[in-house]
């Protein structure tokens, strides 16, 4: 078996709603933590990504970003770009072994999509493909203030087994900068994932 046949699979999408530093921070912890990423960015997605981090934060040389913010570490696992619009891709289909799925962050319309099972795209499919097989999904809403429907989208996506985790970073870390705040959300994304997270330290009371 090839070393990446051995690598833990998860889906990880980034959507049109702000927090591209989340995004990448998450990716890189997945990156460490030698997994394969199957990660599909959608138009508003890239669009956020230069808009939050600038111009070098291409989907086309997404890997040098990460290894010039966070180090040789995010060199250890592996990613596949596929396309949003690919609904015949990998992670669309319930027998492809994929574990997990984060969208980070995650647009309300692609909450609305998730919520009521549209599957118009591959973010949407890959999430619905998730629930059906009840895997784990994590939504990381970035939104305020909230509509009622969007907080009953939010509802439903918890209803049919999603883990709804909003952008809401803590404090009680007494962060100094804006990357240890990327550094908690991506810690609570990745704990829901199923790893032991180091990036922030834990609560002692």
């Amino acid at each position: 078996m090839s070393a990446e046949a051995r690598r833990r699979t998860f889906a990880f999408a980034i959507t049109g709603a702000s927090g591209a530093l989340y995004a990448v921070r998450t990716l890189a912890a997945l990156l460490e933590r030698d997994c394969h990423v199957e990660l599909v960015v959608s138009e508003y997605g890239r669009r956020l990504l230069r808009d939050e981090l600038g111009e070098r934060a291409t989907v086309d040389r997404l890997r040098e970003y990460l290894v010039e913010r966070y180090g040789d570490t995010a060199r250890r696992g592996s990613y596949t770009l596929l396309s949003n619009r690919d609904l015949g891709a990998t992670i669309a289909s319930g027998s492809h072994d994929c574990e997990g799925m984060a969208i980070v962050p995650c647009s309300m319309k692609t909450l609305a999509g998730v919520a009521h099972g549209l599957s118009r795209n591959l973010v949407e499919r890959a999430a619905d493909v998730m629930l059906k097989e009840r895997r784990r999904l994590v939504l990381v809403a970035r939104e305020t203030p909230m509509s009622l429907p969007q907080l009953r989208n939010m509802v439903l996506c918890a209803e049919a087994g999603a883990m709804m985790m909003p952008a809401m970073p803590a404090f009680y870390q007494m962060p100094k900068s804006l990357d240890e705040l990327a550094d908690f959300m991506a810690g609570k994304i990745i704990s829901a994932l199923g790893f032991d997270q180091t990036l922030y330290p834990k609560w002692k009371p």
